[in-house]
């Protein structure tokens, strides 16, 4: 299957992501994943990125596609694959409509993450990340530290990341909404949209995604 993720920050795409690609046997391929091996393997076009990113500018598009081009390109996902954080504007999605059809293939569906605009604001504003190590991750309500500011793991001092204050996670849904929701409606106008709630437990969710691409 070719799948493309998409949903508001806090919908829990990173961990769908990994459970669905790896149930679907197709490799998850993630924007942010591309740009780390990219700059860590030294690539032209991870030279280029950092140069951009280390101006405090933001990479544009084209890189971007160009880094998605090459991975789609790999073996390992002639069968299939699950984009998780592309396409990211109606621009990137028409893009790949570009990369597919040259390769003479084509998305099988889209998968919408849907969560109230609240429910986002209460998961990524209620997190708290060690200081020790960033692995270690709390929630205020839905996985409190035993004692308040304290990793249960290791002892480090627990904190609230700066883009998780509500007031940031507020901006990212505007720019979500501005740039992001537009494909929606791209991919409804091609019949590939299925849209799925994003409560409850993790593994529910898992279920009901993967019901929700059998049926599309």
């Amino acid at each position: 299957m070719r799948i493309v993720l998409v949903g508001p920050p806090g919908a829990g795409k990173g961990t769908q992501a990994v459970l669905l690609a790896k149930t679907l046997s197709i490799p998850h391929v993630s924007t942010g994943d591309l740009f780390r091996a990219n700059i860590s393997q030294g690539t032209e076009l991870g030279r280029l990125a950092k140069s951009i990113m280390d101006a405090g500018k933001l990479v544009p598009d084209e890189v971007t596609i160009a880094m998605v081009k090459d991975r789609l390109a790999q073996p390992d996902a002639a069968k299939g694959f699950l984009l998780d954080g592309f396409p990211r504007n109606t621009a990137q999605a028409v893009a790949l409509d570009e990369i597919l059809t040259e390769s003479g293939i084509a998305l099988d569906g889209v998968l919408d993450l849907e969560v109230p605009e609240d429910e986002v604001v209460k998961r990524i504003a209620g997190r708290r990340i060690c200081r020790n190590d960033s692995s270690h991750v709390f929630h205020v309500a839905y996985n409190a530290p035993k004692t308040e500011g304290v990793c249960d793991i290791c002892g480090g001092e627990l904190y609230q990341r700066s883009d998780d204050t509500e007031e940031t996670v507020r901006t990212r849904l505007e720019v979500y909404h501005t740039e992001t929701e537009p494909i929606i409606e791209y991919y409804k106008q091609q019949g590939l949209v299925t849209t799925i709630s994003a409560l409850g437990p993790v593994n529910e969710v898992t279920e009901r995604a993967i019901t929700a691409l059998k049926q599309s």
